[in-house]
């Protein structure tokens, strides 16, 4: 499992990289500033909210010990702060280091205060400001919801009608596994287990709505990491063609960006640059053919569907008796082929 600080303090690997876990730590971020890595929009109308590190008296997680110790702690916390009555109006914090497919995420929340709504969630899968899921709890109505925002357009509500006094903190946990969506509040499911297919992916983010003032704290995401589609096709590949050595994918990961590569059987490779040869293939679509001592190298050019060259794929192949730069652009070119199968766009490849 891998494991990660928010603070981007802690980075420790054992065995593969199968499970990882993000855990928002505050204490290291400034007080009275949106902590880094996150970035502040809006979701309706009004301007983006006032997301800052504040402190506040939290419970301790764990029960004490011993009846001596203190009860609450004074500790930073994460606010959004403005106070704006414009209705429909959803303060986005969006976490911009990584994309989630399947995770756990739990975390604290307290709504504070609000003359117009007391709410407090977290929106998921989120693709852009108009298209994501979201739970949201609110003080105010005493109600717990789940919502589908696509196009801008908000799905009928889902949800119960639960006791959220305000002044508390609640403790919340989503759980996506493939189109499952499960959802905890105070540690029971008030919602029913729900199954769309709308978003595999997004990023995640905390709402908040309107006029309200709520606290959020001890944020921690369990998740499959995110393999990118250039990354899973060399994998596949590889399981699938025997005679297959080695297997490379060049592409620049921006517009200004060198060429580098992509993906590779060999993952401690990612992020070598590229070479002249690499460089030609992606400029004039032009193929290259090289020998070692039981293997030959084809590096050809990789098609979007809309025929744009968008990466160069160097295919190492074990070589036989009599092999020829013919037969042996032949055999690259059914591997590479596949790969333009799966390859809409050059984003794509990264995603």
């Amino acid at each position: 499992m891998l494991r990660f600080m928010a603070g981007f303090l802690v980075a420790a690997a054992a065995g593969a990289m199968s499970a990882a876990e993000l855990q928002f730590d505050f204490g290291t971020f400034e007080t009275d500033k949106t902590p880094p890595g996150f970035r502040s929009s809006v979701s309706g109308s009004g301007k983006p909210g006032d997301w800052k590190i504040i402190l506040d008296a939290v419970p301790p997680q764990i029960a004490p010990i011993t009846p001596d110790a203190p009860v609450v702690t004074k500790r930073p916390v994460l606010a959004q702060l403005d106070r704006s009555p414009t209705d429909e109006h959803f303060p986005l914090l969006i976490y911009e280091k990584e994309t989630f497919s399947d995770f756990t995420l739990t975390t604290r929340f307290k709504t504070v205060s609000g003359a117009i709504e007391q709410m407090a969630g977290v929106a998921f899968r989120l693709q852009d400001e108009k298209n994501y899921y979201y739970f949201r709890a609110s003080s105010l109505g005493n109600t717990f919801r789940f919502y589908k925002l696509v196009n801008g357009e908000r799905s009928a509500p889902i949800g119960a009608d639960v006791p959220i006094p305000k002044g508390v903190w609640h403790d919340l946990s989503i759980t996506c596994q493939g189109n499952s969506i499960r959802c905890l509040l105070d540690g029971k499911e008030v919602i029913p287990a729900l199954t769309d297919n709308t978003f595999a992916t997004g990023k995640i983010a905390f709402w908040t709505k309107s006029d309200s003032v709520s606290y959020f704290a001890d944020v921690k995401i369990n998740y499959k990491p995110r393999i990118p589609l250039a990354q899973t096709m060399v994998n596949d590949l590889f399981r699938s063609h025997p005679r297959l050595v080695g297997l490379k994918v060049f592409a620049p990961a921006g517009k200004e960006s060198k060429l580098q590569i992509i993906a590779s059987l060999d993952e401690k490779e990612i992020g070598q640059s590229g070479r002249k040869v690499e460089e030609d293939v992606l400029a004039k679509s032009a193929v290259y053919y090289g020998k070692e001592k039981d293997s030959v190298l084809v590096t050809m050019p990789l098609h979007d569907r809309n025929g744009d060259t968008v990466a160069a794929v160097r295919v190492t192949m074990k070589s036989f008796p009599g092999q020829t730069e013919q037969n042996a652009i032949a055999r690259a070119l059914p591997i590479v082929k596949e790969m333009e199968a799966r390859v809409r766009s050059a984003k794509e490849m990264f995603e």
